[in-house]
């Protein structure tokens, strides 16, 4: 398997975290991508139309993208239980998948917003928008976060995933005071040796 990714892109952190999780991660040929929000990636595009990060090309040529169902995929072929069974687990783990790339969404779009726009197209209540929302977020997995204990799965991936990238390149957000016991889970699921093979320099 290939797959286009980018280092600081959580969503591909999510994808490798989850093969790591899994045992697969030697499985996987890592094809560096350029994706952008403007000037995209033409390579990507050949495979996937969005031109996004991460696109898993299968060994038959099948192209999968989006993190969602690639660690989906990927926890199918490593039968690792990533994802609960039908039931109510499954959708509460879905919902929290759902909170955690809200929050990353978020994220990225106030990093567009500074670093993508030009000064003069950019919009403080657009940005402050975002935050809102991240920090909505950051209290659902505070709330949360006493529950997890010791858990890996596809709600806790996403949510370290999305604390990783906060600390990259949001750190005047200070999520930390906000977010305590979400704190101290993360400072012991950031010390995962999936975690830390994947952490963005």
């Amino acid at each position: 398997m290939k797959l286009f990714y980018a280092k600081a892109s959580p969503f591909v952190r999510k994808v490798l975290v989850a093969a790591h999780e899994l045992g697969l991660a030697d499985r996987i040929e890592l094809l560096p991508a350029a994706a952008h929000p403007i000037n995209r990636d033409a390579t990507i595009r050949a495979e996937n139309p969005l031109g996004q990060v991460p696109t898993l090309i299968l060994d038959d040529g099948t192209a999968l993208a989006d993190s969602r169902v690639i660690c989906e995929y990927l926890d199918h072929l490593g039968q690792g239980g990533l994802f609960p069974a039908a039931g109510p687990a499954r959708w509460a783990a879905l919902t929290a998948q759902s909170t955690g790339d809200g929050l990353l969404d978020a994220a990225l779009l106030c990093v567009y917003e500074t670093r993508v726009r030009q000064e003069g197209e950019r919009s403080a209540g657009w940005v402050t928008g975002q935050r809102e929302k991240i920090g909505d977020a950051l209290a659902r997995i505070d709330a949360a976060a006493g529950e997890f204990g010791e858990r890996v799965d596809i709600a806790t991936i996403t949510y370290g995933c999305a604390l990783g990238y906060l600390d990259l390149r949001l750190p005047d957000l200070g999520w930390r005071e906000r977010a305590p016991a979400a704190a101290a889970w993360y400072a012991r699921f950031g010390e995962r040796p999936s975690m830390q093979a994947t952490r963005p320099d």
